[in-house]
């Protein structure tokens, strides 16, 4: 049964919802009870749904509750066995100190399509459409991949521009990016809107790189895969558990370096929600006794990727 139009109305639901459930968080310091009320609000709309989903990207290990945890099946059931990514909370400190940027994030995929990743640390490269996919990669130097985006670009390299988390981690590639003149967007949190702004012209990033997340790795490349841009991830497996974990999941080359195609396969659908206003949505708006929401939508198969305001009635 393919994804469908149904489907992805189903998502946004979720989506908007988990948004909506962190509204009275904003500004008041509770980033765990946040992203509880997310979490919560998440499986529940999901678990409404006539599918047979299974967490293959969630928020914490089976012990972890209220966490959506991997391998947790979700749904009513029915005919749609599907795989499902899922951050009821991306930027838990934005909403906590009212900040830009909050977002409740969901890709889901037909099952087996979706890749299962450890929550653990990836070296992730992400570049907008208009390079050839050759011309950059993981393993080239930072000055390489500038370089070459420069000239498949046919722009100087002072206005090339790279998107990072503002880590101490990544000192020696700011260095670098400062020694070439190149523009940089440092960013304190939410690396899935970070690589998702390779997607359109209108946000300026020709490039973003650097360690973040391994699961936000996945629900990115779930997004950019509807646009036709370069991803790549390599996990990163920092003690024995970790490695324990990967070789659970069936990873056994753990210096493998991941394609888009590898890590999302077939149809999917991806949903991010603005909480707080961010590059790619505005945030929660309240009109008329009604929460008004955006949604980033895409769907790979019938080449959508919109914004779609919802509106829903606030309870009293």
């Amino acid at each position: 049964m393919p994804l469908n139009k149904e489907l992805i109305n189903n998502f946004i639901t979720v989506t908007s919802k988990a948004a909506i459930s962190c509204y009275d968080f904003i500004g008041k310091n509770d980033k765990n009870n946040a992203d509880k009320a997310a979490t919560d609000s998440m499986r529940n709309e999901i678990n409404k749904l006539r599918i047979n989903g299974e967490v293959v990207i969630g928020e914490g290990e089976l012990d972890e509750a209220p966490m959506l945890f991997i391998g947790e099946k979700l749904g009513t059931g029915g005919n749609l066995n599907l795989d499902i990514a899922v951050d009821p909370l991306e930027g838990t400190n934005f909403v906590a100190k009212n900040l830009p940027g909050a977002l409740s994030v969901i890709a889901i995929a037909e099952k087996g399509n979706l890749f299962y990743a450890p929550e653990t640390y990836m070296d992730k490269l992400a570049v907008c459409s208009g390079v050839p996919h050759d011309a950059t990669d993981l393993d080239f130097t930072v000055e390489k991949n500038i370089k070459n985006i420069a000239d498949s670009l046919n722009k100087d390299i002072k206005d090339v521009t790279a998107c990072l988390l503002n880590r101490p981690r990544h000192k020696k590639i700011i260095d670098k990016l400062n020694e070439m003149n190149v523009n940089m967007k440092l960013i304190s949190d939410g690396d899935v809107s970070g690589a998702l702004m390779v997607t359109n012209k209108k946000y300026n990033i020709d490039i973003f790189l650097g360690i973040g997340g391994g699961p936000e790795g996945v629900l990115a490349a779930s997004a950019i895969d509807a646009y036709k841009c370069k991803f790549q991830g390599r996990f990163i497996f920092e003690n024995d558990k970790d490695i324990e974990r990967a070789n659970k999941m069936g990873i056994k080359n753990l210096k493998k370096k991941y394609d888009l195609n590898e890590i999302i396969k077939g149809d999917s659908i991806f949903c991010a929600t603005g909480i707080t206003k961010g590059d790619l949505v505005n945030g929660i708006q309240i009109k008329d006794g009604k929460y008004i929401t955006e949604t980033l939508v895409t769907h790979k198969n019938s080449n959508l990727s919109k914004i779609v305001v919802s509106e829903d009635i606030i309870k009293t």
